[in-house]
């Protein structure tokens, strides 16, 4: 018989964490973490966060997400975000996240497609630095239980109602855990792509699980590749060097030593650009200049990256450095409303598992961070309001344990079904698409 929880939050990255932090502390909560609790994507993200300037910046903020997701995004959710953006800095910075100053005063970057500077940074590392002081501020809680290396094997759910999940432990041992509410925070789905920035056991197992409980999804073929990540012939995750690089005037180059590309036109341009040059010069890659940057700017602004291209052997301050596209993000997910439900009872999906329509067909650079935290809040808002959860009074059996026993095969399948799903729907898109040129 397993354990019984007000919420169970399924992934322990900023849009996980920051829900547990907004949720009220009556609440007992569990959340588990698929690797490390800091083995998220969250913790990768170089670039920074957005945020609305001032009432002036609203409008040009709006277009600059739209353009960038070629208006399709969900406006209702971009102006939810954007609105939202400084109630949301003022609780980070609360929770003790630090963001870089210019004579005492916050200091804003600015990235590819944003047509104001509106970022806020911590050096080239601020998603570790978000996420980590989430972590600690959750870390503190009474009321929170934290699981690493638990894995979500599947949901205990029926007539379209979440009652819990079923989870596996690294032995494999699986247990139901009983849950008013299941938040999926389980982040994107790069773990099936050969290419990616992200960690590899990220790979869409709640899609998976969508697709087998029937619970809407929405837009799984809007993939976003990422332009420029570190070229390498060694396996698993590719370092990526972050769009503010570009954004402070580094500049793509081809074999030749020839600038290609405006490299601040939205990511999917840029890639696609640096993917035709790659195939014309018959390369596996093309360069990256820092030239343009002064040097204490790369040293104070971009450390890590500087660090991590030296380890590979290359020194920004004196050589281009090789780049290459590779998988970064996920614009779909599973489809939820402003509040972040889905279409099951007593199931949400806050952060890259969501697709709440804010980015459209590509993501605005250093809108990810901002997005994730500002729905997860709506999430833990809205369960709060809720009075009364509905219970299953044969919980206890209505999965049987024993066919999970052959994990490995299972997820391997839940990853075959997502990539399959991808397919089908990019397939389906552009015969659509084709019937309306």
């Amino acid at each position: 018989m397993g354990k019984k929880y007000d919420v169970v939050i399924v992934g322990t990255g900023a849009a996980g964490l920051f829900c547990a932090l907004s949720l009220p502390r009556d609440k007992k909560i569990l959340c588990i973490s698929k690797d490390a609790l800091d083995g998220s994507d969250s913790f990768l993200a170089q670039g920074g966060i957005c945020v609305m300037r001032d009432d002036d910046d609203y409008d040009s903020f709006l277009e600059d997400t739209m353009k960038a997701g070629h208006y399709e995004n969900r406006r209702e959710s971009v102006d939810i975000m954007i609105r939202s953006s400084r109630e949301i800095i003022e609780d980070l910075i609360g929770y003790g996240v630090e963001f870089d100053k210019e004579n005492g005063q916050l200091a804003f970057t600015k990235e590819g497609a944003h047509s104001k500077n509106r970022i806020l940074f911590h050096a080239d590392v601020t998603g570790r630095e978000i996420t980590s002081k989430l972590l600690a501020r959750v870390q503190e809680l009474k009321n929170v239980t934290l699981m690493a290396h638990t894995t979500m094997v599947d949901w205990v759910c029926r007539d379209n109602v979440c009652y819990g999940i079923v989870m596996a432990d690294m032995d494999g041992k699986t247990t139901t855990v009983e849950a008013d509410v299941t938040v999926l925070a389980c982040g994107g789905l790069g773990g099936v792509y050969e290419h990616s920035t992200n960690f590899r056991h990220i790979s869409g197992d709640a899609l998976a699980l969508a697709l087998y409980h029937d619970v809407e999804l929405e837009n799984v073929d809007y993939v976003q590749i990422h332009p420029t990540t570190l070229f390498t012939r060694q396996s698993g995750r590719s370092f990526l060097i972050s769009e503010s690089v570009r954004g402070e005037g580094a500049i793509l180059l081809d074999k030749n030593g020839n600038r290609f590309v405006d490299e601040l036109l939205p990511r999917d341009v840029v890639a696609k650009a640096i993917q035709a040059q790659m195939k014309k010069d018959k390369t596996e890659h093309v360069w990256l200049d820092f030239s343009p940057i002064p040097k204490d700017e790369i040293l104070n602004h971009f450390p890590n990256i500087y660090q991590h291209c030296l380890e590979a052997g290359y020194d920004p301050l004196v050589e281009p450095v090789p780049v290459v596209p590779a998988q970064h993000y996920f614009m779909g997910g599973v489809h939820v409303d402003k509040d972040s439900r889905t279409t099951m009872e007593q199931l949400y999906a806050i952060g890259e598992t969501s697709c709440n329509g804010v980015h459209g067909r590509n993501r605005l650079a250093s809108n990810s961070l901002l997005e994730s935290l500002v729905f997860a809040k709506r999430a833990a808002r809205d369960i709060a309001l809720i009075q009364e959860f509905k219970k299953a009074d044969d919980f206890d059996t209505m999965v049987d344990l024993n066919s999970y026993e052959d994990l490995y095969t299972l997820m391997d399948n839940y990853h075959a079904m997502v990539v399959a799903e991808i397919k089908k729907q990019k397939k389906l898109r552009e015969e659509k698409e084709k019937e309306h040129e």
